[in-house]
């Protein structure tokens, strides 16, 4: 199983878990707000990780990768805090704190599907 496939699959089950813990404390429209935070949270956590797995062997592009990935996550959060709060939406707060600790968690999640190719890659 690919890194990526990994990672995609233990991000769902993460933000399904997370979801299911924030249930019980919200309302109908903060558990709209958490389900939006997930469904956001995934694709973007997903190309991000799919990306720097693909230039895990270049040491430049990798952190490139990594860089650009950190900067999107907060432009996501941005725009969504933005939008979200100029519509004045119901269960924006909720979301939006969801959608941090979510990007937050499937990050610490990164370096159980990524490793590191043998030096070999390093020697060129």
């Amino acid at each position: 199983m690919s890194a990526s496939v990994k990672y995609a699959l233990l991000a769902m089950g993460a933000i399904g878990v997370g979801t299911l813990a924030l249930w019980p404390f919200l309302d109908g429209p903060g558990r709209n707000g958490v389900l939006l935070a997930g469904a956001i949270a995934l694709p973007v956590q997903i190309g991000a990780f799919g990306i720097m797995v693909h230039k895990r062997g270049e040491p430049n592009g990798f952190l490139a990768a990594w860089i650009g990935g950190t900067i999107v996550r907060m432009a996501v959060i941005g725009v969504a805090a933005l939008v979200t709060i100029r519509a004045d939406v119901d269960g924006a707060m909720p979301m939006l704190l969801a959608l941090a600790g979510f990007f937050f968690g499937l990050l610490l999640l990164e370096p159980v599907c990524f490793r590191i190719e043998p030096a070999k890659a390093m020697e060129a």
